[in-house]
C-alpha cells in the first residue's frame, strides 16, 4: 500500500527547479551531438527540430493533464497501470528506463571526451572511464542530499547554457561567413539515400533529445507549487528547447556548406565537435570555443545527467512504494532521498562504463533510446484515452484543450515517432533491445509469480487508493 509516512519524499521543490531539471534533461547534447544531428538531417536540421517540437507538443499536453490528475511520483508506472493494467504499467516504465539509465554513463563520457579534446590529453578509454566513475560517485552524493541543492545547481547550469547558446547563435548570424546558400539543398543526410528518405529517418531519431519533459511527473509530489502549474514546467521545457535547438542549428547550418561542416569524405563523417572545430579553424576563435564547450557541453550534459538521475531514482522508488518491488526500494534517508534506487543507478552507470569500453553493446543500446521512449509515449497516450473513457468524472486541474481529439492526435504523433525511429535502427540495436527486454521479462516474471501473489499493487486515484 502507498507509504504516506513522514519519512517519504519531502515537499520542498520550487517550480523553477522542476523546470530546470526537465529543460536540462532535454537540452542534453546540443554541443556534443552537433555532428550527429547535422549528419542525420543536413542543412535542414533546424527544420527537423521545429517539426519534432510540433510533434512532441500534443504528447506534452496530455502529460500535463495526467501529471495534474495523478500528483504522485511514478509517471508511466501510474498512468499505464491505471489506464490499462499493472503489466503495462511495468513495461511502459521499463521502456522509459531504457532511455533514462543510459544517460549518466554516456553523458559523463561525453564531458570527459570534450575535456580530452580541448586539452589534447590523449586519454585512453580506460582513463575516461575512471574519471567518469569518480564524477558519477559525486552525482550520487548530490542526489542523496537535499533536492533543493540539486535544483539550485541545475538552475545555474541551465541558465548559463541558455545564455551561452543564444549568444553563440547571434555571433554566427552576424558573421560574414553566414549565408542562406549554405542551407541549400536542405534535405541532405548520411542515412539511406542521402536525400529525403534519409532525412525523414533522421527526423525520427531527432526525438532522442526531446525526451526529458516526462521527468516532471516524477517530481510533482515534492513540488511546493499548485499541481496545475506542473504544466508550465512540461510545456516550458519543450518550447524552450525546441526554440533553442531550432535557432542554434539554423545559425550553425548557415556557416558553411554541409559537406565541409561535417567533414564528409566518401560518405563518411570525419569531424567531431563541429561547432567548436568551425570556431577554431574557420573563424580563428580561441577563447569562445572554450566558453562554448562549458555552456553547451559541460553545463547541458551536466544538467541532463542530474535530471534523468533524479527521475530514474523516483521511478524506482515508486515501484517499491506501489508493490512492484520490495518496500526496501522506497526507503529514504534523512534528506528524504531514496537510498537503494540511488545506489542502483550508480551501479548500473558504472557497469555501462565498463561495457562501453569492452564491446559495441552500449553504442547499440544508446541507439534504441529514441525508439523505447517513443513506444512508452504511445502506451501512455493509449492509457490517457482509456482513463478518460472509463472515468469521465475524473476532472484534472489542467484542462486539456481539444479533449479526446488532442489525445488521439498525441497518440498518432507518438506512433509516427515509433515508426520513424524503428526505420533507423540497425541489427545491433535490435539485438540490444532484445537483451534489455529479456532482462525485463525476468523481472516481470518475478512480480507475476512471486511479488504480486503476496501483495497487491495499490495506486492513488481521484477516488482514493485502488487495487490493480
Amino acid at each position: 500500500m502507498e507509504n504516506n509516512q513522514p519519512e517519504g519524499l519531502n515537499r520542498n521543490l520550487r517550480l523553477l527547479y522542476v523546470y530546470a531539471l526537465a529543460t536540462g534533461a532535454i537540452l542534453t547534447f546540443i554541443g556534443y551531438w552537433d555532428t550527429i544531428f547535422m549528419s542525420y538531417c543536413g542543412p535542414g536540421t533546424w527544420l527537423a527540430f521545429l517539426l519534432m517540437t510540433i510533434i512532441v507538443l500534443p504528447i506534452g499536453f496530455v502529460y500535463c493533464e495526467l501529471a495534474s490528475l495523478f500528483p504522485r511520483v511514478g509517471g508511466e508506472l501510474l498512468y499505464n497501470t491505471i489506464g490499462m493494467n499493472k503489466h503495462m504499467g511495468f513495461w511502459a516504465s521499463w521502456l522509459i528506463m531504457a532511455a533514462w539509465v543510459t544517460v549518466p554513463a554516456s553523458g559523463m563520457m561525453g564531458i570527459i571526451a570534450w575535456v580530452d579534446h580541448v586539452g589534447n590529453f590523449n586519454m585512453t578509454a580506460k582513463d575516461i572511464a575512471i574519471i567518469s566513475s569518480v564524477v558519477l560517485v559525486v552525482y550520487t552524493f548530490l542526489s542523496l542530499n537535499d533536492i533543493q541543492i540539486a535544483g539550485k545547481v541545475q538552475t545555474f547550469m541551465l541558465f548559463g547554457a541558455l545564455i551561452g547558446i543564444v549568444l553563440t547563435s547571434i555571433m554566427f548570424f552576424t558573421s560574414p561567413y553566414w549565408s542562406f546558400d549554405n542551407l541549400r539543398p536542405m534535405f541532405r543526410s548520411v542515412l539511406r539515400d542521402g536525400g529525403m528518405q534519409g532525412w525523414v529517418i533522421g527526423l525520427g531519431l531527432i526525438i532522442t533529445p526531446y525526451f526529458g519533459f516526462e521527468t516532471v511527473p516524477q517530481m510533482v509530489e515534492e513540488g511546493t507549487f499548485p499541481i496545475k502549474d506542473s504544466a508550465k514546467a512540461i510545456l516550458g521545457s519543450i518550447l524552450t528547447c525546441g526554440a533553442l535547438y531550432t535557432l542554434f542549428f539554423f545559425a550553425l547550418g548557415g556557416m558553411a556548406p554541409w559537406e565541409q561542416l561535417i567533414g564528409l569524405e566518401n560518405g563518411v563523417v570525419t569531424k567531431s565537435f563541429i561547432t567548436i572545430t568551425l570556431m577554431e579553424d574557420m573563424l580563428g576563435w580561441r577563447v569562445w570555443p572554450l566558453l562554448f564547450g562549458v555552456f553547451a557541453i559541460l553545463f547541458t550534459i551536466g544538467t541532463c545527467i542530474l535530471g534523468f538521475w533524479i527521475s530514474a531514482v523516483r521511478l524506482i522508488y515508486a515501484m517499491g512504494r506501489q508493490n512492484f518491488l520490495p518496500p526496501i526500494w522506497s526507503k529514504v534517508n534523512k534528506h528524504h532521498q531514496p537510498i537503494l534506487p540511488n545506489i542502483f543507478i550508480l551501479v548500473i552507470s558504472l557497469a555501462f562504463l565498463l561495457i562501453m569500453n569492452s564491446s559495441t553493446f552500449m553504442n547499440d543500446f544508446f541507439n534504441i533510446m529514441s525508439f523505447s521512449c517513443a513506444v512508452a509515449y504511445a502506451l501512455t497516450m493509449i492509457s490517457a484515452i482509456r482513463i478518460k473513457q472509463k472515468h469521465p468524472e475524473w476532472e484534472a486541474p489542467f484542462k486539456l484543450k481539444g479533449g479526446m481529439g488532442m489525445r488521439v492526435l498525441a497518440l498518432a504523433f507518438a506512433l509516427l515517432a515509433v515508426l520513424l525511429c524503428a526505420t533507423g535502427l540497425g541489427i545491433g540495436s535490435w539485438k540490444s533491445l532484445g537483451i534489455y527486454l529479456i532482462i525485463g521479462a525476468f523481472l516481470w516474471m518475478y512480480m507475476v509469480l512471486g511479488r504480486w501473489k503476496s501483495s497487491s499493487v495499490i495506486m492513488y486515484t481521484p477516488d482514493g487508493n485502488k487495487e490493480y
